[in-house]
């Protein structure tokens, strides 16, 4: 029977309290702040008949413009299944439409529709005070803070990521 580690050999046991220090505090805290963002914009986007899984797919085709499924999946980070889902979803609702690729019999890309485009930037008239209120506990220019380190967080700089 191994010997019991004493207790100031133990390393700290990750929580998603207030001043975790273990190695996974970070991670769990950038779940905790997105569960709590992600309750937000779904409040939003709820009138408007969508969820944020929909969403996710009309900020990637206006930005992008048509993309094949198979792009989707990577910039949502959905799984294929899903993907077809939401699509299928969003056809259903006349956000987006499945156009043939020329030269790929098989590939189709996903087209935002003029009605998709009204529904994007309603949501972002309705999720404006929801964003304002979610961050109404920052000191002034903390948001914007918060907003630059998890930019450079999430997009590091010459890592190759």
């Amino acid at each position: 029977m191994a010997a019991e580690a004493s207790s100031d050999t133990v390393p700290p046991r990750a929580t998603d309290r207030p001043g975790d220090a273990s190695p996974f505090a970070l991670g769990l805290l950038l779940r905790r702040a997105h569960w709590r963002a992600a309750a937000v914009m779904e409040e939003a986007l709820r009138p408007l008949g969508v969820e944020l899984r929909h969403f996710a797919v009309l900020i990637v085709l206006v930005d992008r413009g048509p993309t094949v499924q198979r792009d989707l999946v990577a910039a949502t980070g959905s799984d294929k299944a899903g993907i077809m889902r939401v699509v299928d979803d969003l056809e259903r609702k006349g956000l987006a439409v499945r156009k043939a690729v020329p030269g790929d019999r098989r590939a189709r890309a996903v087209e935002i529709t003029p009605e998709g485009l009204a529904l994007y930037d309603a949501a972002h008239g309705a999720a404006e005070p929801l964003a304002e209120h979610l961050v109404a506990g920052l000191k002034p220019g903390e948001p914007e803070r918060l907003t630059d380190l998890l930019t450079r967080f999430a997009y590091p700089a010459d890592t190759g990521e």
